[in-house]
């Protein structure tokens, strides 16, 4: 499915994937490149060329495997790798190995369907960042806990709340961040560059040559 929208919406895909009839059967529905192998295995992830490739997506069923391709992946150089994980539990260790770009299906699902319950409209939130305003996030490594006004953020930057052991809080100028924490920014466009310099590998939205690995 990542693929295919990918493809929709212009860009140019290579797919990894070890089983050969998968390969045949998905060659016929997606116009995109194909390469044969374990995803999680530097020599085959060479061969997607990864200087010239914008996003690795490690979206195998296997967590463990996904974890090992995106380590692969980032030591060869994809500008971003994505990994996706089913358990929860494996997320802190995502943060601990510096896979900050870490989707969880089923908690993002559940969160949209358990704001629906509530009366909330996602799309309400999209709607309103408006321009160039842009949301970052990042995990506080030791050097940015402390006091949020210690963090040196640029002009047109602000500290929206922040997430601790999963509850959140609303930030200020007061909040003092410990290592661990979620931190959610709101910015203008041209600070992506400096934030993603001075905080690390983030999310950022609301305002590509992709390579969904399937060892």
């Amino acid at each position: 499915m990542t693929a295919r929208f990918l493809l929709n919406r212009g860009h140019e895909v290579i797919i990894i994937e070890r089983d050969k009839d998968c390969i045949e059967a998905l060659s016929e529905e997606l116009d995109c490149g194909f390469l044969h192998g374990d995803g999680s295995k530097p020599a085959i992830l060479r061969e997607a060329a990864p200087d010239e490739t914008d996003m690795l997506f490690c979206l195998t069923a296997n967590d463990q495997s996904n974890i090992i391709a995106s380590l692969v992946g980032r030591s060869l150089g994809f500008g971003r790798v994505v990994t996706k994980i089913e358990d929860p539990e494996y997320e802190h260790i995502c943060i601990e190995l510096g896979l900050e770009d870490t989707i969880i299906p089923a908690g993002t699902i559940g969160r949209y369907l358990a704001d629906m319950f509530d009366g909330r409209d996602l799309l309400e939130l999209s709607s309103m960042i408006k321009g160039e305003a842009r949301v970052f996030s990042f995990v506080a490594r030791d050097k940015e806990a402390g006091p949020v006004h210690d963090l040196g953020l640029p002009k047109e930057t602000g500290v929206v709340c922040f997430y601790r052991d999963g509850k959140f809080s609303l930030a200020g100028e007061d909040t003092v961040l410990e290592p661990g924490d979620e931190v959610l920014l709101i910015t203008h466009s041209r600070n992506l560059p400096v934030l993603m310099q001075r905080l690390g590998q983030a999310s950022e939205g609301w305002g590509t040559e992709a390579t969904p690995a399937d060892p």
